[in-house]
């Protein structure tokens, strides 16, 4: 049987290809709002982070986000999406 190909992603922070079911996706909806996609179906523009803080600093520092968002991003919205990535990441620990 031929293996099935897994789906990969770049994380925007630390640039690093991964599978995409280790990544978690940010998306900006149609509306503007950006929010974590835990189920990787919302529509709107996504990137990808590491399940890492230190992957969101980096992109946070080098604007990678807002570029791959198209968009600014207030510093209350990384504020706000580090405290859902750290929800997160506790979720996927406990699993």
């Amino acid at each position: 049987m031929p293996v099935k190909k897994v789906p990969v992603r770049m994380c925007t922070g630390c640039r690093e290809h991964k599978p995409k079911k280790e990544l978690i996706r940010v998306v900006r909806s149609p509306e503007g709002e950006i929010s974590i996609d835990a189920t990787g179906k919302k529509s709107g523009r996504g990137a990808y982070l590491c399940a890492d803080s230190a992957c969101l600093a980096k992109a946070r520092k080098t604007r990678q986000l807002e570029r791959a968002l198209e968009t600014a991003i207030p510093d209350e919205v990384y504020e706000k999406l580090e405290q859902q990535l750290c929800a997160v990441c506790s979720e996927e620990g406990t699993r």
